[in-house]
């Protein structure tokens, strides 16, 4: 698929991973390899930048050569959070760029078309947003956001909204769909005992 190249990706990294047991899950090795490296791997093709949304020493990424790019608000209010501070970035940084794409680091097996996708479901149905589902199931931090509505989302967060569909429902949100099989390509490793899973799916592409 072609680059998007009016699209910002983030991969939102923000998170206290405490079913993981704490630290970064992005960091954790799939067969030699860390999950985030296999995310940039299908993510980069797709759009002219990414940056990530990581709270705390950004030196640990630092092999990456990405932007490391905070929460805008305390106390690990959630992946819209970490949304708003890309949206913040990208009306700073890269203002050719009205678009913000979202990506959880724990997930390693997007598709390779995620982006053109997300906006060609956004632009039938007519609305500002769209996000991922696969096998009946949406993946509300997995989406496209315009930068546009920066100041609508960080109002609603200063309200308390940290429900991802709850708000993206107040101005219309398109899913995009993609088969769960042979394996689901939004998989994401929550738990040590995921890992495992992911050296599967893993060897299944290299296969």
């Amino acid at each position: 698929m072609p680059m998007r190249a009016d699209t910002l990706a983030v991969v939102l990294a923000g998170g206290l991973a405490r079913r993981m047991g704490g630290g970064d899950k992005p960091l954790r090795q799939v067969g030699g390899r860390s999950l985030l490296e296999l995310l940039l791997e299908r993510l980069r093709p797709q759009v002219p930048a990414v940056v990530l949304n990581a709270n705390g020493d950004p030196a640990r990424f630092a092999t990456f050569g990405l932007p490391v790019i905070p929460d805008g608000l305390p106390d690990h209010p959630g992946p819209l959070a970490g949304v708003l501070a890309a949206l913040d970035h990208a009306a700073e940084a890269h203002p050719d760029l009205p678009w913000v794409v979202s990506v959880t680091g724990d997930a390693p097996f997007i598709p390779l078309d995620l982006v053109a996708r997300l906006h060609q479901a956004r632009e039938a149905a007519g609305v500002p947003m769209a996000c991922a589902r696969s096998g009946g199931q949406t993946h509300p931090p997995i989406g496209l956001w315009p930068v546009s509505l920066r100041t609508e989302l960080r109002a609603a967060l200063l309200a308390g909204e940290r429900k991802i569909d709850r708000w993206t429902a107040r101005f219309g949100c398109a899913d995009a769909d993609w088969a769960a099989l042979p394996y689901d390509p939004f998989f994401n490793a929550n738990a040590p005992e995921d890992l495992s899973e992911a050296e599967h799916i893993l060897r299944s592409l290299r296969a």
